[in-house]
């Protein structure tokens, strides 16, 4: 394990010691879970991110064989 130092204002410094003590942890394991599950959101997103990348692109199939008009995309009043 590698110790850092790090500066905090003093009320937030008091509503972290507040916030590990109720989660029943210390400060430092507090944190230190908080960016471990804050790099594994990271890391499954960039999987999520580059498996989409690689698919392949498809064709769309247009109803009737053609492509909606301006108005009737952002026609409104069918959502009404």
């Amino acid at each position: 394990m590698k110790n850092i130092t790090i500066t905090l204002p003093e009320d937030l410094a008091r509503w972290l010691r507040v916030r590990a003590a109720e989660d029943d942890r210390s400060v430092s394991r507090w944190i230190r879970e908080l960016l471990e599950r804050k790099r594994h959101r990271e890391d499954d997103y960039e999987i999520a991110m580059k498996r989409y990348l690689a698919r392949e692109p498809r064709k769309i199939e247009w109803p009737d064989g053609r492509r909606p008009s301006r108005e009737e995309l952002y026609d409104r009043s069918r959502l009404r």
